[in-house]
């Protein structure tokens, strides 16, 4: 009796997963369309370390890059990740990296190089103003009291306030973008703000390495939150991303 209810156990999951996977592959799938769509965009991915953008990002990196699409995206590394005296070693790999992930030229990975306000270590972390700072100069040209804000860039993806591994760097780096949208808007009342924010979304320990079987509960909570917020009269704008192999599986 056993053998045969764990036999049963095991193709109800695989079936559950199959379908969850099926369903989310068409276009009219509610699943598909709780994913906001990003096209003819001019994205910035704001990573920590070289090695984010493949470890954390991969499959959301690469659907953003189809040519299809028509997006534009850009690397910005605060970071050559150097703890461990391997930052050159690491600015290259990041690099050749990005190229197999799609990014359009070399010329599109910036890697900053500054240990002053940027150390690379599991005990530090990163002023927001630092953070914030960089961005505007890179991202947000000067503009008069009465002109509407502007910026280089239509969106921001980064890690969200947790880090998905606690990690401090990737932290401030969250704190970091909400504090130059907020400078963005500054006195800007009456205007929207012309960068969206989507972070990677952190979750338990258990469901990050649970792999393909955490797929139909992601979407789940995917096509829910959605609805909440359209039930609250608000559209929210969320990215599911997903943790390792559960992540590639769902992407």
């Amino acid at each position: 009796m056993t053998a045969t209810f764990n036999w049963t156990a095991l193709v109800v999951a695989i079936t559950a997963v199959f379908l969850f996977w099926t369903l989310s592959s068409t276009s009219s799938s509610p699943f598909t369309r709780s994913f906001p769509r990003l096209a003819n965009k001019r994205i910035c991915l704001l990573i920590a370390h070289p090695d984010d953008e493949a470890m954390f990002f991969a499959p959301t990196v690469l659907a953003l890059t189809n040519p299809a699409l028509g997006n534009h995206l850009k690397i910005l590394c605060l970071s050559t990740g150097d703890a461990d005296g391997l930052g050159e070693v690491r600015k290259q790999e990041l690099q050749k990296s990005a190229l197999r992930l799609g990014l359009r030229s070399e010329s599109d990975v910036f890697i900053v190089n500054d240990l002053a306000r940027f150390p690379d270590g599991m005990d530090k972390y990163w002023g927001e103003e630092d953070v914030a700072g960089l961005l505007t100069s890179a991202f947000a040209p000067p503009k008069g009291k009465n002109e509407a804000p502007a910026a280089t860039i239509d969106a921001i993806l980064t890690f969200d306030k947790h880090g998905i591994s606690n990690h401090p760097n990737h932290r401030s780096l969250y704190f970091g973008a909400v504090h130059f949208l907020r400078t963005l808007m500054k006195g800007k009342t009456g205007f929207s703000c012309p960068v969206t924010l989507y972070s990677l979304t952190t979750t338990s320990i258990f469901r990050k390495y649970i792999g393909v079987l955490d797929a139909p509960l992601t979407m789940f909570f995917g096509v829910w939150s959605n609805l909440v917020s359209a039930l609250g009269g608000r559209r929210r704008r969320t990215v599911l991303l997903l943790g390792m192999g559960r992540r590639g599986f769902c992407s």
